[in-house]
């Protein structure tokens, strides 16, 4: 029997928001114990640089963001900054338990990117999980970076997730390019992105829509953990305003 789960189509809406709702999210799941997972997907508008949880800002090049329309915000998850523009971003909440792994957080950062790896085998883009490879470099960019848990296509990272914990409840979120500015990433992180390690779905499939890989994904979701997301779980439940 398939376990009803609360689905948040695609919005597109600036970086603070976008950050607000994802904590929104977990901590209305912890304060009702809702049982039942949670998957959002979304865009932002303008640009945006997340920030790791405790990640300094000093290395960001804050002046060339504020003339060209590009916000900051901080993330609840860790990791390195990352450059939000032509993209599609999902963030999964659920109990530690639901999860098979779900104390581990290496094995449950897996386990929910196998759901995506699903959604992207329905699209005909065959994805893997890499050799854990450390990076020689000093660079920023969260993209440029690739662990054995991060989605890759041709040896070519094309998922960044990162995961955040608290009371019994994890959350999850992770970015997927359509494309990107090489210029603008430079000019904001000082140093060139790393095009051999970054797979883009621009190259891939040049007809790729994102309605066409949301409804991919939330396919993936819902066969990897048997889930209905035509749910009667009211949205009120994890109402935000900002």
């Amino acid at each position: 029997m398939q376990q009803k789960g609360c689905f948040f189509p695609y919005s597109l809406n600036n970086g603070k928001t976008n950050m607000a709702l994802d904590e929104q999210l977990l901590e209305q799941s912890i304060k009702k114990q809702m049982k039942a997972p949670v998957l959002r997907f979304y865009g932002w508008s303008p640009a945006c640089v997340s920030l790791g949880r405790n990640q300094s800002d000093e290395n960001i090049n804050k002046g060339f963001c504020s003339k060209n329309n590009i916000d900051i915000v901080r993330r609840l998850t860790g990791g390195r900054a990352l450059l939000h523009d032509k993209e599609l971003t999902y963030s999964f909440v659920c109990p530690v338990g639901f999860l098979k792994n779900g104390e581990s957080v290496i094995a449950s950062y897996k386990e929910i990117s196998e759901a995506l790896a699903l959604g992207f085998q329905k699209l005909g883009i065959p994805v893997d999980f890499p050799q854990n490879v450390r990076a020689k470099t000093k660079y920023e960019y969260c993209m440029s970076l690739c662990t054995g848990a991060d989605l890759s296509y041709c040896g070519k990272k094309i998922t960044g997730s990162a995961q955040f914990r608290k009371q019994g409840y994890i959350l999850q979120h992770g970015s997927i390019m359509f494309d990107y500015d090489k210029a603008c990433i430079e000019a904001i992180f000082g140093e060139k992105p790393q095009e051999n390690k970054i797979a883009i779905l621009k190259e891939i499939n040049p007809s790729l829509t994102v309605e066409s890989l949301c409804d991919a994904l939330q396919q993936g979701f819902e066969e990897k953990f048997n889930l209905d997301f035509t749910s009667n779980i009211p949205l009120e439940a994890f109402s935000y305003s900002n």
